[in-house]
């Protein structure tokens, strides 16, 4: 039996609770509640991990468990976080299927109202689909796996794959990086390990689905990411979790190589209900004349704290960041970029941005770092924040470190107010309050959602015209 909220459905016939369902738990693996050795163990004998595997979660709890809660972020926010009573692993015990017939029914059916094997049908090259802690789906088409292209959950890479997997994995993003890293590190669970070999092109998007179905549960998926010297890859992600009245913890590691003249575009839509905490670490390694590219945008939550970050490591390697945040009441968007240049020649480019509904929050916090010893580095950073209530907020904290000579850094910030004038004007042309101001705020993040796929471009517009509904008056 399926547990349905009531359908809302706006005036252009969307409904606005497409992912607000639940289907009755029927794990067969479940940790409990609370995190002790005992449950990094208990994972460890259900993946069958090898021995420095194991070591690695234990480490990693040890340094988890050390670790103060961050006091520089949105610290009050995080004092709701009940470690002891999150489930930290749940699975149904069946491995990934390759045919969607075979996926179980249940599943089988959250997906597809979610419409994730039509869009694989569309226009995806393959697609992976995450429940609670295990991939429950992964499958890449026959003339993409032809080319060497590895597409798989995170454990069946590190079994399959272990020269390349351990290679980079906890490379990027060392276990110590902050407090949810190491958390993540110690009861990593699903996620995808993807690697293109030399010269591939990928042409059309690998996605992954990541949904939480389960109340009081904790998802932490892992995905490492390696493009061989020359290869492009497109990869997207979604996120979607029933409304529960619970917290529920959504803590990721996303860990990108591109290796000499390699590109990769990592684009990410979330959707999360209010109850969720999304607190992921994102960070990219580019060679020489590489390139990593963050698409994010972020819609839903309690709070997200995400700062995709790329480490310019080879000479003209280039890393961007277009992020757009939406903080409706009660939400907060703790969102940014990080950039570290440690070559020459290397350039970043940073553009956020928010906009904060209601009583909700948005807050951009960037860091670009340009040693003393490198020239001819260039970095832009653009933070452009709108409001829709008098009473919304929205906070600027770009921290940014150059050195030397030879470099070039611009960074511009702004705020304004969606205009009662043009709202009005456009009302007395038959819109709706809501439509008028849905039409603004699309306006005002036109430039970067063009940027999307087509398929996704025309959902984060959707999700935003929704989030108008009920907001201003």
């Amino acid at each position: 039996m399926v547990t349905d909220a009531t359908t809302e459905t706006s005036p252009l016939g969307i409904e606005r609770n497409v992912g607000n369902f639940a289907y009755p738990e029927t794990h067969v693996h479940d940790a409990g509640t609370g995190l002790t050795e005992m449950t990094v163990h208990y994972i460890s004998n259900i993946k069958n991990d090898p021995d420095w595997v194991r070591e690695f979660r234990l480490n990693a709890l040890r340094t988890f468990l050390s670790k103060p809660m961050p006091t520089h972020w949105a610290s009050k926010d995080l004092e709701a976080i009940v470690f002891d009573n999150i489930r930290y692993y749940l699975s149904s015990g069946t491995q990934a299927k390759r045919s969607w017939e075979d996926v179980p029914e249940d599943v089988k059916r959250t997906f597809e109202r979610l419409g994730i094997p039509e869009q694989e049908r569309k226009f995806l090259a393959g697609v992976e689909a995450q429940f609670d802690s295990e991939a429950v789906y992964s499958n890449i088409k026959k003339a993409v796996g032809e080319q060497g292209v590895i597409f798989v959950g995170s454990a069946e890479g590190l079994k399959d794959y272990p020269e390349i997997f351990r290679k980079w994995f906890g490379k990027v993003i060392p276990t110590g990086d902050n407090k949810f890293s190491a958390l993540n590190s110690a009861v990593f669970s699903g996620g995808s390990f993807i690697y293109v070999p030399p010269g591939v092109k990928v042409k059309h998007p690998l996605q992954a689905y990541f949904r939480i179905n389960a109340e009081n549960f904790g998802q932490f998926e892992r995905t490492l990411i390696i493009c061989d010297e020359g290869s492009e890859l497109t990869y997207m992600e979604g996120c979607t979790a029933p409304k529960f009245n619970t917290a529920t913890l959504h803590s990721a590691v996303v860990e990108l190589v591109a290796l000499k003249g390699a590109k990769i575009q990592y684009i990410t839509v979330q959707n999360w209900s209010a109850n969720v905490f999304n607190l992921v670490t994102k960070r990219g390694l580019a060679h020489e004349d590489a390139e990593v590219k963050w698409i994010d945008c972020n819609i839903g939550s309690r709070l997200t704290m995400k700062y995709p970050g790329v480490v310019m490591k080879g000479r003209r390697a280039r890393g961007e960041v277009l992020s757009i945040a939406l903080a409706s009441d009660g939400q907060h968007q703790d969102t940014g970029a990080k950039m570290v240049h440690a070559a020459d020649e290397t350039t970043s480019n940073i553009i956020s941005k928010s906009i904060s509904i209601g009583k909700g929050r948005a807050t951009y916090r960037g860091l670009v770092h340009i040693p003393k010893h490198l020239k001819n580095c260039k970095n832009n950073t653009e933070c452009d924040a709108l409001l829709i209530n008098a009473n919304s907020r929205t906070d600027t904290y770009p921290a940014i470190t150059v050195r030397g000579t030879g470099n070039a850094v611009q960074h511009e910030a702004s705020v304004s107010q969606v205009s009662a004038e043009q709202i009005f004007y456009m009302q007395q042309r038959g819109l709706t309050e809501a439509q008028a101001v849905s039409l603004s705020v699309n306006g005002f993040v036109n430039d970067l959602v063009r940027q999307f796929p087509m398929e996704y471009s025309v959902e984060l517009k959707r999700l935003i015209e929704l989030e108008m509904e009920g907001s201003v008056g």
